[in-house]
């Protein structure tokens, strides 16, 4: 069986500060790169992971610094990892008025970002490519991408996909078919 591997990159300081944080290109909390240190050993631990592929925002790409190390595999990096650009929604605080109401249209844009069909889009094509990869990988990038990969794999009402999240440096396991 092949596996493909999916941790979200550690904490930023907006995370910390409950901000929203798409296509803001800030780096990992000292508590971050703790995270990301502490999951590259979980992700080594598998055993089987032969392949990193980061987004190429720098919180991504210090956490896949980690992972990394702890493998000895070299990043390979993909734009279609990065993460969500919420727009106007950028940098404020997640509670904002009509931040959760504008994730949940679909076919809309945010104000001034993207929607979560082109998104949907630019994930979904990443993960067919691997299909036909014969490596075991891990993906390092960021929390809305890692609901969209959840979407791939299991069926998802707009409730679960509202509500899915994904801790700083957690790591899901699918079984690539």
């Amino acid at each position: 069986m092949k596996y493909l591997y999916v941790t979200r990159h550690g904490q930023t300081a907006f995370n910390a500060e409950e901000r929203v944080c798409g296509s803001t290109n800030i780096p990992l909390t000292e508590t971050g790169i703790r995270q990301a240190a502490e999951m590259a050993q979980k992700a080594a631990a598998f055993g089987d992971i032969e392949k990193i592929i980061a987004s190429p925002m720098i919180r991504a790409q210090q956490t896949a610094e980690a992972v990394s190390h702890a493998l000895g595999l070299p990043i390979e990096t993909d734009p279609r990892l990065r993460e969500w650009d919420y727009g106007d929604f950028e940098g404020k605080s997640r509670l904002t008025s009509g931040f959760q109401e504008a994730k949940a249209e679909f076919g809309c844009k945010m104000p001034g970002g993207e929607s979560v069909f082109q998104v949907v889009f630019r994930t979904y094509s990443l993960i067919e490519e691997l299909k036909h990869c014969s490596e075991n990988t891990i993906l390092v990038c960021h929390g809305g991408v890692a609901r969209v990969i959840d979407s791939y794999f299991y069926d998802m009402s707009i409730d679960r996909f509202m509500h899915f999240f994904m801790s700083n440096c957690e790591i899901k396991r699918y079984a690539m078919k």
